[in-house]
This record gives C-alpha cells, sequence and structure tokens, in this order.
C-alpha cells in the first residue's frame, strides 16, 4: 500500500479509503467489523462516513470498531445532509454545524476529526458562515483538515478565496463523484483542484458496480446494484452509449494484465497525480480484498490511454469554442 499527501497539505493517505455508507445496512455489526479488519490488514489507513448514513448508525459502528485503532487511522466524516425534523437540523450554518460535529465526535468515540468534509452545497447560507465556523472548529483542535463534496467549481473556488482573504482554515481535500463512465469533474472542477491544491478523492469509483465487469452486455439498470437502488439519483449517468465498450475494455484488459475489471478501473484513477485515495465501499470483507489489487502497480500508458479514449466526454462550451485559439 502507498501512502500519499493530499493535494498540497502534509496529510497522508492510503491509496485505498473504506467507505462505510453499508455499515448499520447491508453490513451488520459483526460485517463491519470484519470489513474493517480486511482494510487495516491491507495497510488502509483512511475511512470515510458521514453523520446521515443510517442515520448515524455507519458513525456508531465505525467508532466503536476503531475505538482501539483510532491514533493509526484518518477518519474522515461529513455533514450537511438533514438528520432530524428540525429547521437547524440540516446544511451548513453555523448552528447546524456546532451541533453536528458534536454529535459526530460522540458517535465516533473520538475527541478530534481527520477530515470534515461539507458534503452538500447549502445555497441559502453564506461561505463566509460556514467557512467561519468550520475554522473555529480548526482553532478547537476539534477538526484537522477540511474537505468539501459535491461543489460546483465555481462554488469551490468561491470558498478558497472566501478563506484566504478572510485568514480562514481552507478546504484541502474534494469529494467528488468520479469514475470512467461519469468524468464531468474534468471538465472545470479538477482544474480548480490543481490550481489551488486540493487532493481529489472519487466516490463511486466503481460506477455502481458496472466497471467491476459482472454486468457486461447487460441493458439498463442491473438489479441488486447500487444504481439499481440510485438514492443518488445518479444512476442514468452509468448508462452511457460508451459504456459497454468501455466494460469490455476493462474485460479484455482484464486477461492481459492479469488483474480483474475493478481494480483495472481504481488503477486508472490513482495513476491521476490529483487523485491521493478512492472511496471503496464493501458489503463483505471478501469485496475489500478484491479491491485491494487496485494497489501496487500501474497501468501501462497503452492501456491507460485505451481507456481515456473510450470514455473521454465530448468537450463542453467555452473549452470547445476556445480549444486552438492560443
Amino acid at each position: 500500500m502507498d501512502y500519499r499527501y493530499v493535494g498540497t497539505s502534509g496529510l497522508k493517505v492510503s491509496e485505498l479509503c473504506l467507505g462505510t455508507m453499508n455499515f448499520g445496512r447491508e453490513a451488520d455489526r459483526d460485517a463491519a467489523r470484519e470489513i474493517v479488519s480486511a482494510a487495516l490488514d491491507g495497510g488502509i489507513n483512511f475511512f470515510d462516513t458521514a453523520n446521515s448514513y443510517t442515520s448515524g448508525e455507519s458513525e456508531r459502528l465505525l467508532g466503536d470498531i476503531l475505538r482501539e485503532r483510532r491514533h493509526d487511522v484518518v477518519l474522515a466524516t461529513k455533514f450537511g445532509n438533514r438528520v432530524g425534523t428540525g429547521p437547524n437540523d440540516g446544511g451548513a450554518s453555523r448552528a447546524h454545524i456546532l451541533r453536528a460535529v458534536e454529535d459526530s465526535l460522540r458517535r465516533l468515540q473520538t475527541d478530534y476529526l481527520d477530515v470534515y468534509y461539507v458534503h452538500h452545497v447549502d445555497p441559502r447560507t453564506p461561505a463566509e458562515e460556514t467557512l467561519s465556523a468550520l475554522d473555529t472548529l480548526v482553532r478547537d483542535g476539534k477538526v484537522r483538515y477540511l474537505g468539501a463534496s459535491n461543489f460546483e467549481a465555481w462554488r469551490l473556488l468561491e470558498s478558497i478565496w472566501v478563506s484566504q482573504v478572510n485568514h480562514l482554515s481552507r478546504y484541502v481535500i474534494y469529494q467528488p463523484q468520479y469514475s470512467l463512465l461519469v468524468r464531468d469533474v474534468e471538465e472545470e472542477i479538477l482544474p480548480v483542484c490543481q490550481m489551488k491544491g486540493l487532493g481529489v478523492v472519487p466516490w463511486a469509483p466503481l460506477a455502481g458496480g458496472v466497471l467491476s465487469g459482472k454486468y457486461h452486455g447487460v441493458e439498463g439498470v442491473v438489479p441488486g446494484t447500487r444504481q439499481a437502488d440510485d438514492r443518488f439519483g445518479r444512476g442514468a449517468n452509468y448508462l452511457t452509449p460508451e459504456r459497454d465498450q468501455i466494460v469490455a475494455a476493462l474485460v479484455e484488459l482484464a486477461g492481459e494484465l492479469g488483474h480483474s475489471p475493478a481494480p483495472i478501473a481504481l488503477r486508472w484513477l490513482l495513476d491521476n497525480p490529483l487523485v491521493p485515495s478512492v472511496i471503496i465501499g464493501a458489503r463483505t470483507a471478501d469485496q475489500v480484498r478484491a479491491n485491494l489489487h487496485a494497489v501496487g502497480w500501474r497501468l501501462p500508458a497503452t492501456a491507460r490511454r485505451t481507456l481515456s479514449d473510450l470514455s473521454r466526454p465530448a468537450p463542453r462550451y467555452p473549452r470547445d469554442f476556445e480549444a486552438g485559439r492560443t
């Protein structure tokens, strides 16, 4: 397992990050413990959850399991989704942040968070209010690094500017949906992250299981997969016209390289210098072990070029309009 710096920060994380959204739902306490043990045994030191996952049960289970290993891991959670019925039980206001962090610390059985993400944009709360509250948490020692997830490029850039001009702690890590089937972030968001020194940690790197190669040749949504329940409303993004070609290429490369399709798809992301780690979800310990085959090697240049060319989205305005003018 390699450990990489997150952007221009001094924080180092494992190439794979264990996402625990399934804890308390598809994975009960015993299964969750086996999954975490497999991750730790494989060298994973980066764990991701959120206060809204299974109504806080994901945080509770993860905190209990990692209690004796707390200082060996990088622990990340998120706030922003609605977690109650009160008027301040969601969003990115100071009122919600200061209460949400205490609830997460209690459930995770820790007195600090390594990474605290804004889970979603709150368009009604000024960036100054959100970042001022988060800066308070950093100064108080409750949070060490700040992150954002699912922000548009202009909102991310605005937040970084607000931090700079007001001398506040800034985002150093960005968590987007990113895979061979969903490359939207390359248009505007990744250039912002590169320019401002943010590390990019993708979620859904296997596109709801499609890039595992199990469903090659199946049209439409695959029953029993994350894309089928589509709680994110993003399953349609996986049904690109090039989907079957991309999966076929992964299957072919698997035969050539001696790796399964899923590790190849993960490796394609990890070979991007902006990506220190990718988030893998797992329902079983065996799935963790299978994904660990993504570490310790690099894609041959020809294989990376094949996958990149097949999955490259068409450029959008103004990039397509300005291409070749300079």
